[in-house]
Order: C-alpha cells, then structure tokens, then sequence
C-alpha cells in the first residue's frame, strides 16, 4: 500500500483513467465488430455507411492515447480493407 498522500492520489486517478480507458476501447472494438459483421453480410451500403463513424471512434481512441498511433492506423486500415473487398 502507498505511504505518501502523492501516491494515494496517483492510485485514485490511475483507476479512474483505466476506467474511462477500458470504455473507449469496449466502444471501438464494438464498432469495429459491428461494421465486420455487416461486412460478413455483405450489405455494402450499410458497410460505407457505418464506415467513417467507425475510423472517427479509432482516431478518437488514439488521439486519447488509449492507443498508439500505429495500432490505430492498422485498425483503420482492416476496416477499410474489409468495405472496400466487398463486391
């Protein structure tokens, strides 16, 4: 256990931070899935529909800095990949 009022606050603030983390990334990685499994359908205008909402959640998260940069890029680019497969 933390000795110091300093550290006491450190604890407090990184639970609330990994808190607030843990739900931004929930959010996108449930984008993320939606927008796949309408890919998976194959309906292509609901897919370039849910498309720029989804790039928007993950360019969130990584503004945050929940997640890098470089994890954010990969991630939109699957998406993207993903939309622009379909037939």
């Amino acid at each position: 256990m933390a000795h110091s009022k300093q550290a006491l606050k450190r604890i407090r603030q990184n639970e609330k931070n990994r808190i607030a983390n843990k739900s931004r990334v929930s959010r996108m990685k449930t984008a993320v899935k939606k927008l796949m499994a309408v890919v998976a359908t194959g309906d292509k205008g609901k897919a370039s529909d849910l498309l720029p909402n989804v790039c928007k959640l993950i360019d969130k998260v990584a503004q945050n800095n929940v997640i890098h940069k470089h994890n954010a890029s990969r991630r939109k680019g699957q998406v993207m990949r993903a939309v622009s497969s379909m037939k």
